[in-house]
């Protein structure tokens, strides 16, 4: 199993590398990205979906998130004995990601002024804070995001007796690329509530790596709201995992 843990840190790492360098990009002062825009950041993090997931998929099935972890065992189709493993993995590779943002824009964080930019590059944020809108939110988009991994999986022969192999189905040429479009689409159509966490290590990883990390001129890392991103795409994912198994799967 060390293989396909090693896969997750990977994949998870060069998500948020990728994810978080975006937001960086257009977040930071004096970037040639800056003020990119959502439609930038948005299509970026689906891409760093997507690469991650060629790049591992076949190793680890590409998790690469412990709501993804957590949903499928929650219906059987990965063993509960791996599940620590794995969410440890993608939460030491989540917070190695953001580490190489922080270094590959040194010099920006001290020409930031707002210590809020600088926190939302580690991790998502409400538009309107509303602790149960944002919650319901980010539930929404994880159980979308889960229902269409799984129907993802069904349509590449990855679905077969309730069983779920997210490595057969990776191993396909446009199944990665698809789960980037589904990533995409959340973004753009649910996304602009809270920042579209949809996974717990995505957040708290980084959140975790700003809290600690000497960022000049950083603010608090808001941990007030950190459960939100934790907790709502755990459950969205049980809840999008089980109505797909429950209305769809064969």
């Amino acid at each position: 199993m060390f293989e396909a843990y090693l896969a997750e840190f990977i994949g998870t790492a060069l998500l948020v590398l990728l994810g978080d360098g975006v937001v960086a990009g257009v977040l930071l002062k004096n970037s040639k990205a800056e003020n990119g825009g959502w439609i930038v950041i948005t299509v970026a993090w689906a891409v760093a979906v997507a690469i991650a997931v060629y790049a591992v998929g076949r190793v680890s099935g590409a998790h690469i998130n412990p709501a993804v972890t957590i949903a499928l065992a929650s219906i059987g189709a990965f063993p509960l004995a791996q599940v620590p493993g794995y969410i440890i993995a993608q939460m030491l590779g989540a917070f190695a990601g953001a580490v190489l943002v922080y270094v590959h824009y040194l010099p920006h964080w001290r020409e930031t002024e707002d210590p809020n930019l600088k926190l939302g590059v580690f991790s998502t944020g409400p538009a309107i804070r509303e602790t149960g809108s944002n919650f319901i939110s980010e539930f929404i988009g994880t159980a979308v995001l889960l229902f269409g991994i799984l129907a993802i999986g069904a349509n590449a022969g990855a679905l077969a007796a309730g069983d779920v192999d997210l490595s057969v189905a990776y191993g396909t040429a446009l199944a990665p690329l698809l789960v980037g479009l589904l990533v995409l689409v959340i973004g753009l159509s649910l996304g602009g509530t809270t920042g579209y966490a949809i996974n717990p290590a995505r957040d708290l990883g980084p959140r975790i790596a700003h809290a600690i990390l000497p960022i000049a001129g950083k603010g608090g890392s808001d941990w007030g709201y950190s459960w939100i991103p934790v907790v709502a795409p755990i459950a969205g994912g049980i809840v999008g995992a089980l109505l797909f198994q429950l209305t769809i799967a064969p």
